[in-house]
């Protein structure tokens, strides 16, 4: 399986497709088209029409324009995006003005052009043009032409709003925008997280699928090339016995046979790459995490793995790179920032598989407690770096939150990779910090035995 992303994961890419824009503008200018007639013509108030309808007919203009010169999916720039928005907020001021300011219960249309920058466009952009908004309300709110009303009302004794609840409008509409504007944001960039965060889990879990699928094919690569290598083997040694011994051929011949061989020998080494014990497809929890545990054993940091008394009903768990990659990051992660020494403990009962990982490190920062696990979660100011890296190389996040090859600083993402994969699994983990006076962290992974456990024994048991 082959994953591209159209932009590197971490990086921030906004716009809006031109399609959607003008979709949504039509549904405006169908709306206060609409509003017009019935104001104007069912309800006989009186307001400047000619005016009104102009205003709106410039919006169906600009949308003509926009779809006859770009194609419908172009996606706009942050900027361009901004221009349109900008405009419909304009447009909408000018309609207000033109219709009784802020006393027109439409003005809280101002919201629209706001939200939809909020969830599509840059914080910057959304700031400016909730500024825009509201300085349009207040524009609109200082000056405009009166309220329509019917002629009936309009002999005088049309009703005047107080200015101190124009005001009111006022502040209720600033304040609608900032935070519905906020809120908007808040929720659109968690989406984007989330959406990059699974892309680069998916990036992950591939390259690992990939490379365990070497095994096999490599197995097959030495089935297959086998055959034709011993036949070449066979008539090297005839054409030796064929020729007379001090024929100049022997010695090429010779080469041959001892070429055939070192493959046949390279061949048998790839045999056992997709025969031995690493790629077994089901492996008891303690080989499981020696195998993740047997790379992180140099950096000079002890790791103990304790496991219990009783051997007979281990867990036999299927190995798959999901599995291995979550945790081998969280072990990887204590040893990062051990000071010395890593334990890990492995318990089980009928009922459950748990694996507990615990460091004498610094801990989790308890501000990120409990937002460990989640993409993008970050403390910066407080990096700290592998003992076996440069600083180009991969980078933390915080106290120990690794982030996967390639990805920028400050991400977060590779708790979270490791936690989606575990949780995959039918796996709950919870991160903690040591009780005083220990010091470090601790990572606890629990699984059902029914969900991870496919011994035969557990299966018996679970039928039963």
């Amino acid at each position: 399986m082959m994953l591209s992303l159209e932009h590197p994961i971490g990086e921030r890419y906004f716009g809006l497709r031109l399609d959607t824009l003008i979709r949504l503008r039509w549904l405006a200018i169908a709306g206060q088209t609409l509003t017009i007639v019935i104001v104007h013509w069912l309800l006989a108030f009186t307001l400047p029409i000619g005016a009104c309808l102009a205003v709106v007919a410039l919006s169906a203009w600009l949308n003509l324009a926009l779809r006859l010169r770009n194609p419908g999916a172009r996606r706009l720039s942050d900027i361009e995006a901004a221009w349109l928005l900008a405009y419909d907020i304009l447009q909408l001021a000018a309609l207000l003005f033109l219709t009784g300011g802020l006393s027109n219960p439409f003005a809280f249309l101002f919201l629209a052009p706001v939200l939809i920058s909020a969830t599509a466009l840059s914080p910057r952009t959304t700031v400016l043009l909730g500024v825009l908004a509201a300085s349009c309300a207040a524009v609109v709110g200082l000056w405009q032409m009166p309220l329509p009303w019917s002629d009936q009302v309009a002999l005088g004794n049309e009703p005047e709003l107080p200015a101190v609840y124009l005001a009111a409008i006022w502040c209720a509409l600033a304040i609608s925008i900032a935070f519905i504007g906020v809120h908007a944001w808040r929720v659109a960039e968690e989406t984007r997280e989330l959406s990059e965060a699974l892309a680069a889990t998916e990036l992950v879990l591939a390259r690992e699928q990939h490379l365990s699928a070497l095994d096999g094919l490599a197995a097959a690569a030495a089935h297959e090339l086998g055959t034709p290598l011993a036949t070449i083997t066979v008539v090297a040694k005839e054409l030796v016995r064929a020729l007379p011994a001090d024929s100049p051929m022997v010695d090429d011949i010779g080469l041959l046979r001892e070429q055939a061989e070192r493959c046949r020998t390279i061949l048998r080494t790839l045999t056992s790459l997709g025969g031995g014990e690493a790629p077994f497809d089901r492996m008891p929890i303690s080989h499981i995490l020696e195998d993740v545990v047997a790379p992180h054993r140099n950096f000079g940091i002890a790791i103990e793995v304790t496991l219990p008394d009783r051997g007979g009903d281990e867990p036999i768990i299927a190995r798959n790179p999901g599995l291995l990659y979550g945790l081998g990051n969280i072990v990887e992660n204590a040893v990062d920032f051990a000071n010395g020494r890593v334990d890990i403990v492995a318990n089980w009962t009928d009922a459950e598989l748990s694996v507990t990982v615990t460091d004498d490190g610094p801990g989790f920062p308890p501000e990120l407690i409990d937002s460990i696990g989640a993409p993008y979660v970050t403390s910066r100011g407080r990096h700290r770096w592998r003992r076996d890296m440069e600083p180009e190389g991969d980078a933390l996040v915080g106290d120990g939150l690794r982030v996967g090859e390639g990805l920028r600083e400050g991400l977060g993402l590779g708790v979270f990779i490791a936690k989606t994969l575990l949780e995959r699994s039918g796996a709950e983990l919870s991160f903690l910090n040591r009780a005083l006076p220990a010091h470090g962290a601790s990572v606890s992974v629990r699984w059902p035995r029914r969900a991870i456990d496919i011994s035969g024994e557990a299966h018996d048991r679970h039928g039963a």
